[in-house]
């Protein structure tokens, strides 16, 4: 396996603060909450009507069924954070709660939750005009979720927006901030485009939110010692075009910790590897101008790719990607996940591995069920793989259209050719949908451009 799979989304860089999608309907969930310190106790501060905050750091609406009415087959999430007194770099995050239908409120750890989103904040100062940082997601997987007539039946869709900051560094760094435990204002759009129907097709599977992944707990590895977790679950019924969406980024500051080594994950899926990837960007230069507070990260000059490369997990101001994992039709009954980073040192078992993983499919019936009799008498193959210029796809089926898409289900080039051009494509994974003529079954390749 050639040294280019270590880095295969390396070269996906997709900025914070890239323009989204040009979707014309806006909706806003919140608008300027305030965060504060996220060890304090609960503040008693006010909040908007139909806003909520559970925590210091944990701030969270039900969307209203207006909203989710209107929403169409495309969805963006904008996040826009502004500098109060916390002007160190943090992650925050954005999660969907399953909420029993009616309730005014809930508790966090009552109600089932999936991570949809998270980023890293830069370090702010608040007393610069760049005091704001904005973060951009594509979410169309979320529409069909949020647009599911039996999930919508079942339980409130509510939307959460956690910021974990703290302020004791701006209370003495910071002018204005003596005394202060506020640490981030946030405001959260949904973008999209005209009404999409009802469904009645989607299956949502969670499986892991946040999970404690090191290799010194015994409840966040397999066995101690190493940095290997294995998640299994059950499949009630045959699912079409199921994916697993999973969150990572490695934490713990201490020398020598995971937060500044940079370590090949390697994810598999029923024993079979599916993804192998490391975190981190070509550059986080793109992102300095928002680090207006002194930092050991950015440091006072421009560092090359290879510097930032040698150990930056994130960019402070950036998103961390949300991988998604095109599986196919999958067949009733149990299946495992298993992800390993072998290399991972918790120096002084400290630092951690937030993990966030959840089953999106849809269902299948007897259709999928023929369908895989049929696939198994598909003979079809890709190659090179890793890919440089041109990718081929070999098989006697006669070949209706392939779509291929990038880690995060954007699709990015389709074609009718078996011979595709992959030359203008960033390093990185990609999967591969082949639309055969015959029955109109789909095969699913991945392969890697190097």
């Amino acid at each position: 396996m050639k040294s280019t799979f270590c880095f295969i989304l390396m070269a996906l860089f997709i900025a914070g603060n890239a323009t989204a999608q040009d979707l014309p309907n806006r909706f806003r969930l919140m608008e300027n909450v305030l965060f504060y310190d996220g060890y304090a106790a609960l503040v008693d501060e006010p909040t908007a009507p139909g806003i909520f905050r559970l925590r210091n750091d944990l701030i969270v609406t039900k969307i209203p069924t207006s909203t989710l009415d209107a929403i169409g087959n495309n969805l963006n999430m904008r996040v826009k954070l502004k500098a109060a007194c916390d002007n160190y770099d943090r992650i925050g995050n954005v999660n969907l709660a399953m909420v029993p239908l009616g309730a005014e409120s809930y508790e966090p750890n009552e109600v089932t939750r999936i991570e949809i989103a998270r980023f890293i904040t830069p370090f702010m100062n608040k007393n610069y005009p760049m005091d704001t940082v904005i973060y951009h997601f594509n979410i169309d997987n979320v529409a069909q979720l949020l647009k599911e007539e039996s999930l919508r039946n079942a339980h409130d869709w509510w939307i959460e927006l956690e910021v974990f900051g703290v302020p004791y560094a701006a209370q003495t760094q910071i002018g204005g901030c003596s005394n202060r435990n506020d640490t981030f204002f946030g405001t959260l759009d949904l973008l999209t485009n005209e009404p999409a129907a009802v469904q009645n097709e989607n299956v949502l599977l969670p499986l892991a939110f946040k999970l404690p992944f090191n290799n010194y707990q015994a409840n966040a590895t397999d066995q101690l010692g190493q940095t290997v977790r294995t998640i299994s679950f059950d499949i009630e019924e045959p699912l079409n075009d199921a994916a697993l969406l999973l969150i990572t980024s490695n934490h713990g500051a201490n020398e020598g910790g995971e937060e500044y080594n940079r370590r090949n994950h390697f994810v598999y899926f029923d024993e079979e590897q599916v993804l192998m990837y490391k975190p981190g960007r070509l550059t986080c230069e793109p992102f300095r101008y928002l680090n207006t507070q002194g930092n050991g990260i950015y440091g006072s000059s421009p560092r090359t790719p290879a510097e930032w490369q040698s150990f930056s997990n994130w960019c402070p101001g950036d998103v961390i990607d949300t991988r998604y994992i095109a599986l196919g039709a999958l067949s009733a009954g149990t299946h495992t996940f298993r992800i390993a980073v072998p290399d991972a040192v918790f120096a002084g078992q400290q630092g951690d591995i937030p993990l966030s993983l959840y089953l999106h499919g849809r269902t299948a019936g007897n259709v999928v069920s023929q369908a895989e009799v049929q696939m198994s008498e598909i003979n079809l193959s890709i190659y090179p793989n890793p890919a440089s210029s041109f990718i081929k796809v070999e098989t006697e089926e006669e070949i209706e259209h392939i779509y291929i898409s990038d880690v995060s289900g954007r699709q990015v080039l389709d074609g009718r050719n078996s011979l595709m051009d992959v030359s203008t494509l960033p390093v990185g994974f990609y999967t591969m949908q082949i639309r055969l003529l015959k029955e109109g079954l789909v095969v699913r390749r991945q392969f890697i451009k190097e």
